[in-house]
């Protein structure tokens, strides 16, 4: 799920799922050079599920020139939230100061998780690419069927994109457990490709806060009470944007999502591929929107699954995916009401009226922990509870670690909050949350300037989000607090021209709320949109077979699934 302000509530589609569990495991033991990012985020939340996960032509390279990305938004006919403007396209043909990028040659190298390796050159500024390069990683699964006569049916149709979320979920690790769970007749026909997107996980990647730092980042008290909890909370926010600052350097004002869909359609032509084909989760949703909005001639089969609203302030998204988790906790709360082990009541209204208590109590007096030491603070309580919203197969760990917590011990409930943040055993942190914030950070200006906005905005939050709104509200100050200027607005895409897009929404998805799917499906020209009745975050590969079978046969055939269709498990 997207985090519009502070890295908890990130839009990622969580695709930490007990597979993933097991690859990251496999990918340890093997001594893999990364920690599986994907899985390490996610028990089970902002992204696919892997597991549940189903699966130009080099010389005549298209549509990389033209004004930066932002810039590119026109003043009329928006459609959508109020003062969205549309995203244009970019001319199609690629400028001579690009031309060389657009010309490399990728070498391939086997990979620690044996698959293929490659890097090659972005500018970092495409408006001044005199002014330097980034060096991005990708990585590579064959198809199975590559040695398929071109002409014979089943033989390989070409690259598959991939993006797990975030915005900073690694692709490229990410792949290694998508490759071994994906659709048979999927992996059989594409080269599945994961692309770490600019700054993140192996592509020049972001920095911000050592271990320790970070772990006193997650532990400040996101609901301060006075002002002395404010400007705690401001000194830790200031401290991460600082430190980003000083390791990120000149890069950190160019991690942008424009950017990052401008380095897919140089990937594009170096893979040999006419056009993109692509699957996003949550996050990835807004990178391949975008990607369609400036290349809509490049299109080829997108999937959209778990889809963010481009048309969206930063202050109205932060507070409908509140909402979301409200609607996802709901969903946990009747479902927690019917089993014994419930620990907070026997209705829905008492597990809503307990957890509320119980955070409160937290808030009090952090609770003990056998974590080397560490305690169980509010905000930590209350993102371990987040982290279990974003897939139902978690809410009996939940139940679980509340029970503890109602005991007096926080260790479960702090393991769950270090899962949502990729926290490992030795205490270090994954560049998901650096890149998160990053990237964030730039696509939309900050939605409050300092703390009376937010306090101001309290209410609104809590309205729509009475177990989450006030944390939510106050996780959006840290952008007012960044080093550079947001180069991004809120904007519609249309992406006019383009071959069918597939968005899927999920119904009581908690990171990105359903009607987040239905705007964007309305938006784009040749939006096709696809409901999954469901909980948790993202629906492809996950529980529906409905699904996993209207996007696989979209992907294999080009046949996009009627508009307005719904599925359920």
């Amino acid at each position: 799920m997207r985090a519009f302000g502070r890295a908890p509530v990130r839009a990622w589609a969580r695709t930490r799922t007990r597979a993933q569990a097991r690859t990251r495991a496999q990918a340890r033991t093997r001594a893999l050079a990364a920690a599986l990012v994907v899985a390490g985020l996610l028990a089970g939340g902002c992204g696919a599920d892997p597991s549940a996960a189903p699966g130009a032509s080099p010389s005549d390279p298209a549509g990389s020139g033209g004004p930066s990305a932002p810039a590119a938004a026109a003043a009329s006919g928006a459609a959508g939230a109020s003062g969205a403007t549309p995203l244009e396209p970019l001319p199609a043909a690629v400028p001579a100061a690009l031309a060389p990028y657009y010309a490399q040659r990728l070498a391939w190298q086997p990979c620690d998780s044996g698959f293929e390796c490659t890097t090659f050159r972005v500018p970092l500024d495409y408006d001044h690419p005199g002014d330097g390069d980034l060096t991005l990683a990708a990585a590579r699964a064959a198809a199975e069927a590559s040695s398929s006569p071109p002409a014979s049916p089943g033989a390989r149709i070409g690259s598959l994109l991939l993006n797990p979320g975030g915005p900073g979920g690694s692709a490229v690790e990410y792949l290694e457990a998508a490759a071994r769970t994906y659709d048979h007749g999927v992996r059989a026909r594409y080269d599945l490709v994961g692309l770490d997107p600019r700054g993140v996980g192996r592509s020049s990647p972001v920095s911000c806060l050592s271990g320790d730092r970070m772990d006193a980042y997650t532990a400040v008290d996101l609901t301060p009470g006075d002002q002395h909890g404010i400007d705690a909370l401001i000194a830790a926010d200031k401290e991460f944007a600082e430190g980003c600052r000083k390791q990120a350097g000149a890069a950190l004002g160019h991690l942008g999502t424009v950017e990052g869909a401008r380095d897919m359609d140089v990937l594009r032509a170096l893979l040999g591929d006419e056009k993109l084909n692509y699957v996003g989760k949550s996050y990835g949703t807004f990178l391949g929107a975008t990607y369609a909005g400036l290349f809509p001639s490049r299109v080829g089969r997108l999937v959209l699954d778990g889809a963010m609203d481009p048309a969206l302030d930063s202050v109205t998204g932060n507070r409908t995916q509140a909402g979301g988790f409200e609607t996802a906790w709901a969903a946990f709360a009747r479902d927690c009401a019917t089993h014994e082990d419930c620990p907070l009541g026997r209705t829905e209204q008492q597990v809503g009226e307990q957890l509320t208590a119980l955070l409160e109590g937290v808030r009090a007096a952090a609770l003990p922990t056998t974590e080397g030491g560490r305690r169980l603070t509010g905000s930590q309580a209350t993102t371990g509870v987040i982290q279990a919203m974003y897939a139902d197969f978690l809410w009996p760990k939940l139940r679980a670690a509340l029970a503890d917590a109602k005991a007096g011990d926080g260790t479960a409930l702090l393991k769950l909050s270090d899962d949502y943040y990729g926290r490992e055993a030795d205490g270090s942190y994954p560049n998901l949350m650096f890149a998160n914030t990053a990237v964030n950070c730039l696509d939309l200006p900050a939605p409050f300037r300092g703390p009376e906005d937010v306090q101001r905005a309290v209410p609104e939050f809590e309205r729509v989000s009475p177990h989450f709104g006030r944390d939510m509200a106050w996780m959006a100050l840290t952008c007012a607090y960044w080093p550079v200027r947001a180069t991004g607005t809120a904007h519609t895409i249309r992406a006019a021209g383009a071959a069918p897009i597939v968005v899927i929404g999920t119904t009581r998805d908690p990171a990105t709320p359903y009607a987040w799917a239905r705007s964007l499906a309305d938006q784009l020209e040749s939006g096709r949109l696809l409901t999954f009745d469901g909980d948790g975050h993202t629906a492809y590969g996950r529980h529906s077979t409905c699904v996993d079978g209207a996007v696989n046969r979209f992907l294999l055939t080009g046949e996009a699934p009627e508009q307005g269709k719904r599925c359920d498990r």
